[in-house]
Parts: structure tokens; sequence; C-alpha cells
């Protein structure tokens, strides 16, 4: 691919990222067809673009200029059920838009003779995109929300020695929130709600390190600093008759997305074998209490400065995939994953719906001279989770509505991962 046909791709890919990147669940772990085959196990493997994002160290042991693209096509469906005696209790109630992609772009350059490579990625670590029925019994506590979160993570990675090789990266990203909750425990006949939509831009940084001591074994590692938010945006508050149309206050409320760190090694007992086992750690601890500040105090009794309490805690992801190269440059993988529950009961969000919750994977793929290609299905599952003690994260007004989220959940998901690679 010549450079002006990449300066085509380019502008293009960031044209449609703002409108398909809307995905559900929070932290998107899934980058790359062939690492999601893996069971995401591929930071200590890292042998394609998605390194940047994988682990960026990893660039260095790519040839020439490499570009990868590819997408996230997901099929999300969390179920809540109400508690007994609740309205409804018999009903199972799912989330209106089960459906989003989540594309991802990788550039990759390596200098003939030099120890130096350089990268650049644009993908969504974060995404969400939930809207619950009216009448599920918790419209107080959450309606819908959105989250539309895009990076753009250039890095620079150095040999040091053979086999061992250190990166470091910017991320800069744009996000865009959106928040609904009733006032009302009922939506008619008077239609109610209370909502906040806000964007903002933050700044943060990546480390990676690869460590090949020999040809069967590697190590790798890769952390990701916080990043912190301030939405700047409105509310609205509709109740009718009160208010109708809706009231526009300005508002901004701050938000530290976690830091993360993955560890992991891979052992090739043949150059036809590939295992890998990584631990991937997510401090969602900074997801504490924040406050959403509005600029004046909202009609109908809701307060002007309203506490958020989330009181997230960190959580794990244990990781182990398998590969198996064949040598007419096919591929097969599988693997399985384990994700930890952050969520506490005492604070639970239906936007969210965490629960632990398991994967299974498979895919393949090709490795020609110039180009590759992958696909994976992977499988997801969260067995019944039951939240009996909860209240909501945040109350608009002190006199309206005091709903909590008990009830039973449970998720389940399907994804085809699509990953295109050139060599140029």
């Amino acid at each position: 691919m010549n450079n002006n046909r990449l300066n085509l791709v380019l502008p293009a890919l960031l044209t449609i990222l703002p409108a398909l990147v809307h995905a559900n669940g929070m932290r998107l772990v899934s980058q790359d067809a062939f690492a999601a085959a893996r069971g995401e196990a591929f930071v200590a493997t890292a042998d394609n673009p998605s390194a940047i994002y994988y682990n960026p160290a990893g660039i260095t042991q790519l040839e020439g200029n490499q570009l990868r693209a590819g997408a996230n096509i997901l099929y999300f469906d969390p179920t809540f059920k109400p508690p007994e005696g609740r309205p409804n209790s018999g009903t199972t109630y799912d989330i209106n838009n089960n459906e989003a992609v989540a594309p991802q772009f990788f550039y990759t350059h390596s200098w003939k003779g030099s120890p130096i490579s350089a990268g650049l990625g644009i993908y969504a670590p974060y995404g969400a995109s939930v809207a619950w029925p009216q009448n599920t019994g918790f419209r107080t506590v959450a309606i819908e929300g959105s989250l539309m979160y895009i990076r753009a993570n250039p890095v620079l990675a150095v040999e040091l020695a053979p086999g061992l090789s250190l990166a470091g990266g910017m991320m800069v990203d744009y996000s865009k929130l959106s928040q609904q909750q009733g006032l009302r425990a009922a939506y008619q006949p008077f239609y109610n709600y209370f909502q906040f939509e806000g964007d903002g831009v933050s700044l943060g940084y990546n480390f990676g390190l690869l460590w090949k001591p020999d040809e069967k074994l590697s190590f790798g590692a890769t952390f990701r600093s916080t990043t912190t938010t301030r939405y700047q945006g409105e509310t609205d508050t509709l109740l009718q008759p009160v208010t109708n149309p809706a009231k526009s206050v300005g508002a901004d409320i701050e938000y530290q997305f976690p830091l993360t760190a993955v560890f992991g090694v891979s052992y090739r007992p043949t150059p036809r074998w590939n295992l890998e086992f990584n631990m991937d750690y997510t401090d969602w601890s900074s997801f504490d209490t924040v406050t959403l500040y509005q600029d004046e105090r909202p009609p109908s009794g809701v307060q002007q400065v309203i506490p958020v309490n989330l009181k997230w805690k960190a959580s794990w992801m244990y990781e182990f995939g398998v590969t198996h190269y064949l040598k007419n440059g096919w591929q097969f993988s599988a693997g399985y994953f384990f994700n930890q529950n952050s969520v506490p009961d005492d604070y639970y969000s239906p936007l969210v719906a965490d629960l632990d919750r398991h994967f299974l994977c498979a895919g393949t793929g090709y490795r020609g001279e110039g180009w590759s290609f992958d696909i994976t299905y992977q499988f997801g599952y969260g067995p019944p989770h039951t939240v009996t003690s909860s209240q909501a994260p945040s109350r608009p007004s002190q006199v309206f509505g005091n709903q909590n989220a008990n009830g039973t959940y449970e998720w389940i998901s399907h994804a085809v991962l699509v990953s295109v690679g050139l060599k140029f």
C-alpha cells in the first residue's frame, strides 16, 4: 500500500469510529481476532500490530510497515428478574438493543537495521450502550446509559538487547457519556426523567516489556495508567406536568478510569505450538464516589449537587490460550478467560449489570507474505447473580423515587471478531 492510499484509509477510519464504537459492557478487552481466539492471552506473544494495545514492546518483532484493522461484532444480552413480592416478579426483562460493533486500527513501522519501532493504535478501550424497559421496578435507579470512548495511542519501542524490548506511549482519549434515570417510580401518566450528557478529553500513558530468554519461553507485561475525564455538558429535568418541556442546566462530572496491568508467560514446546497464560488486573477502585455539579438548581426539587456512590472494586481476569501453527500458513487457536465482578451489591447498577463471567473462544487464521486474516467466535456466560441489599447509587431528588436494583441478573454474549493485516 502506498502512502496516498494510506492517507485515504486513516481519515475514513476516523470518520466511522464515533458512529460504530458503541458497545455493551464497560471494558472492551477484545481488540484483535487472533488474540481473542487465544482467550486474550497475548501479552507474551504480541506478534502482530495489535501489540500496540496488548503489549507495545512486541512491535519490535515486526518488519517494515504493517497495518491491521478489524471489528468486534457483538451480541450482548443481560437479563433481570425482579425478586419475589415485587410487581412483575415472574417476568424476565431484557435490554432494548443487544447489538454493537467496535472497530480497531493499528499501524506499525520498523526501521531497517534499527532497533527502534513505532506505531499508532486507534481503538475503544471502554464502551457501553444499555437501555432497560420502563417497568423493571428500578427506573429511578437507571433507565439507560451510554459511553462512547475512543483512544489514539502512539507508541515507540526499542530492542535493548536480542530478545529484550521495552516500549512506551501516550494515550489521547475522547469520550461521551449519557445517563438517564426516572424521578418517579412510574412513567405514566406523567412522563419524568433526569438525564446527564457530556463529553471530555483525557491523557494517559502506557508501557510494555517483552523478554524472550530462549526460543521456547517468553515473558510479557504491559501497564496502562489511569485517565481522568471531566465530562462537561448539561442535565435535563422533565417532570410532567410541572416541567414540560424539559429544563436544561449546565453540568459537569469527573471520572477516573482505572489503571490496568497484564502479566503473561508463553511456552512454545515446538515451533508449531504456543501456549500462554496471562493475569490481567483492573483497578476499578478508582470508581469510588463522584459528584455531579450543576450551574444552577434544577426545578422540581432536584438537587444542584448530586453525589454518585459507585464503590467499585479491583478485579482480575485469568486468561489461557493455545495456538497450533500449520506449515501452509494457517493456524488454529482456542482459549478461555474468567472475568471477576467489580460492582458491589450495595450500589448495584443495572447499566453495568456486572457479574462473574466466563468466556470460551476459538478461531482460525492465515498468514501470507503480504497479508493476514483471522476470524474468531467468542461465547460469554455470566451465571445468575442475586442482588438483595442494594440502594440507588444516586438520588437526584430526595422527594421522589426510592427504588433499588434488587433482583437476579444473568448474562450471555456472542461475538465474532474479524481482523485483516497488510505488509507493505
